[in-house]
This record gives C-alpha cells, structure tokens and sequence, in this order.
C-alpha cells in the first residue's frame, strides 16, 4: 500500500484528476455516440456487438476484452502500463452504462436524421475532450489504445496507419456479430485526430500545466 501511495505522490494529483475525469467524460461519449444510432467507435462498437451477441452487458464484455488487451501490453508495452489503464480498463464500462440509464430516463431518443447527426456531433466533441485529457494526464495507456502503439514501435509504420489497422479489425470483428457500423463510426475515426489535438492545446495542456 505504500507504494501505491507513493507513486501516486510521485505522478501528481493534478495529473491523476484530470486523468480520472477525462475517463468519466469518456464513457458519456460513448454513451451519446450509443444514443446516436448512427454507430460507435470501433473498439466499443465491436464491444457492443459481442456483447449483444452473447448476452452480455457492455459493462462486462468490456472488461473481458480489457483482460485480453492487457495481456499483450504486460506483455510488449508495460511502459504503456500505469494508473490510467487500470481507471480506463475497470471504470469505461460501467461509467458508460450509469450514462446510458440516465439518458434513457430522460426519456429522450433523436427521431430524425438531423438530431441524430447533431447527438453524433455533440458525442465527438465530447470524445475527444475526453481522450485528450485522459491522453495529455500520461499515466497509463488504455489496454486497447496500447495495441497500436506496439504496433507502432516494432514495425516501420507510423502511428496512424497502426491506428488504422487495429481500427479496422474492431470494424470486421463487429460486422461479423451483427453489430452497428454505420456513419458515426466514420467520422469517429477520422474526426478524433484533429479534434484532440485541439483540445490538448487548449484545454488538456493548460489543465496539466
């Protein structure tokens, strides 16, 4: 315990806040891009699928897909490993599930195209901030985001085709359990990039300080 408590100290608890509400705000973008029917990122869209298929929640089949990720970080990127990936690995699901049941208490579902587009929108915005946080905080990497940055460090391919090929995989894996690709999907693949790097400027970056 005294250790724990020690590299906790030694990482800074303006890192740790900003880190643990980067992951809060992660699973309420998960939540709006769910509501959006339009389709979720790939790695929770495939999540969802598998879940769906075997009936299962989200909250637990992420968290044993979580366990099967982080064994190939332990493996190749224990750098990568820190308390960020704990908060991410055993707090995303269930977050994400307490924001689902809330929004479907409010009793509110887009109807049309438009205010499926504008959910998407909002739910984008919201990921993004989320993932620049969470990312900016550097105190542990998720077990999935990790895959890419392995793949990154052992082949002489840069970081966004990596991202690319793990994305891709998540797609096929959940059109195959006959889950949602659809076009929030897209544009959650190619609009996060920008969109973080815009927050880490102005928003992460001065948070961390």
């Amino acid at each position: 315990m005294e250790r724990v408590i020690q590299h906790i100290v030694s990482i800074g608890y303006r890192r740790i806040m900003v880190m643990a509400v980067g992951i809060v705000i992660l699973g309420l973008g998960i939540s709006l891009f769910k509501l959006s029917a339009l389709g979720n990122d790939p790695s929770s869209a495939m999540v969802m699928a598998i879940g769906d298929h075997i009936g299962v929640d989200f909250a637990r089949t992420l968290l044993a897909a979580n366990c099967i990720w982080f064994l190939a970080e332990l493996k190749w990127g224990r750098h990568y490993i820190g308390l960020g990936t704990v908060v991410n690995w055993f707090g995303v699901g269930s977050i994400s599930m307490v924001f689902t049941n809330l929004i479907n208490r409010t009793g509110f579902v887009p109807e049309n195209l438009p205010q499926r587009l504008a959910v998407t929108a909002a739910a984008l915005l919201v990921l993004s901030l989320a993932a620049s946080m969470y990312q900016t905080a550097d105190v542990g990497i998720a077990p999935y985001d990790s895959l890419s940055l392995m793949l990154r460090d052992r082949l002489p391919v840069k970081y966004f085709w990596c991202r690319i090929f793990t994305d891709v995989i998540c797609v096929a894996l959940c059109l195959m359990f006959g889950g949602l690709v659809g076009l929030g999907t897209v544009i959650c693949s190619l609009g996060l990039g920008p969109f973080i790097h815009f927050f880490d400027r102005h928003v992460s970056e001065k948070l961390v300080g």
